[in-house]
């Protein structure tokens, strides 16, 4: 479990060290090689809407399955419990 949560944390800081806190993730993540990770977002850290808010860093719980980051491509599929489609 802890290298599932390492994994998490490292692939947060890497979207961090991209600038990603001050572009508009949707755009940004067409044009930079980054995908959409859902169901890896710790509360309150996602980076745009889900089914259930309207605005980025609304996430209410840890690895909601409608909330996403945006991680280099490759990234999302290396993460135990990730994928690269919103979960139901």
């Amino acid at each position: 479990m802890k290298t599932h949560s390492a994994l998490i944390k490292s692939a947060i800081a890497t979207a961090l060290a991209v600038g990603l806190g001050t572009a508009s993730t949707g755009v940004f993540a067409d044009k930079m090689d980054m995908e959409k990770c859902y169901g890896v977002v710790k509360a309150g850290k996602n980076d745009c809407k889900t089914a259930t808010n309207a605005c980025q860093g609304q996430a209410a719980k840890d690895y909601e399955p409608t909330a996403f980051i945006a991680l280099p491509k490759g990234t999302c599929e290396k993460i135990a419990g990730s994928s690269l489609k919103p979960k139901a």
